[in-house]
């Protein structure tokens, strides 16, 4: 099946300031404005992107404000109920928001058999692809690459599946045991924590990033760590898995440009930070294309 051009699947919260524009369009370009899906394609799925805008509810749930998160997963499920009822796998390509899907939303609203079905039904990319595409094989990207994982890798998905798909794609992985990246979301980016932030930062991950040379791959799923890593004054510009395998199944170079110098922080629209990024989980609802054959 050839890949198949989608409208990138960012969905946006709302409400979402709209001086958050420039980090929807770093986010947008970044993971998946160009990226498509070409590895659920290559690997037998159709990808179907949500029609209307959906959102984890991250933002909320961190803030406590917990009955705004209930109603916004509520517009999530009444979106994605058909699908689920289905039995549609749920792909999550931002682990922060994965993570709700399952765990968090089930504990807010136990009594909703479709939350059920979203806990059930989501996986990552990496998940989905070993557990529903075992007999297909990742296209051969053979390289070293420096790791870092998400909190709710640790904390909830694990990272099994990711390893797995790696290795078959050739992957020498260095796989962190750093722990946090320090940004943490919008905490990094709160009056009084820049310093806690580094230091976190500074306890494993910076020092692995500024010790691989120019042909090893930095690869971090979250948001938050690949953004403290870019504006860190580190020169690399890390890379989702999704955009790894897309670049290998078109031949083409998985390192992007490095960036001239690091993102000043202070211009990223900090009152947005915490919305925007569980806002701007890439989500796509997945079916195995021969089920509707």
């Amino acid at each position: 099946m050839d890949p198949v051009d989608l409208p990138s699947p960012v969905v946006r919260c709302a409400p979402v300031r709209t001086d958050a524009g420039a980090l929807e369009r770093e986010l947008l370009a970044r993971v998946d404005g160009e990226v498509r899906f070409d590895a659920g394609e290559a690997a037998g799925f159709r990808v179907k992107v949500p029609e209307a805008s959906v959102c984890c509810g991250l933002a909320w749930i961190s803030t406590g404000q917990l009955n705004v998160a209930k109603r916004v997963l509520g517009h999530t499920i009444d979106v994605l109920r058909e699908d689920l009822r289905r039995g549609t796998p749920v792909v999550g390509l931002e682990p922060s928001c994965t993570a709700v899907f399952r765990a968090d939303a089930a504990e807010l609203l136990p009594k909703d058999p479709d939350i059920e079905r979203l806990r059930k039904q989501t996986r990552t990319l990496a998940e989905l692809l070993v557990e529903r595409a075992d007999d297909w094989q990742p296209p051969a990207v053979d390289a070293r690459a420096v790791i870092q994982r998400h909190c709710h890798q640790y904390a909830v998905m694990g990272f099994d599946a990711e390893r797995n798909l790696l290795e078959r794609a050739g992957v020498d992985a260095d796989v962190l045991d750093a722990g946090c990246c320090g940004l943490a979301g919008d905490f990094g980016f709160e009056k009084g924590h820049y310093e806690v932030s580094m230091a976190c930062a500074e306890s494993g991950l910076l020092p692995a990033v500024r010790a691989a040379d120019d042909a090893t791959l930095v690869l971090a799923d979250g948001f938050s760590c690949r953004t403290q890593v870019e504006q860190a004054g580190t020169g690399r510009t890390p890379l989702h898995l999704a955009e790894v395998l897309a670049a290998a199944l078109r031949g083409q170079d998985t390192e992007p440009e490095r960036p001239s110098s690091p993102g000043p922080r202070a211009l990223l629209p900090l009152g947005a930070v915490g919305a925007a990024a569980a806002a701007l989980a890439a989500l796509a609802a997945v079916r195995r294309s021969a089920r509707n054959c």
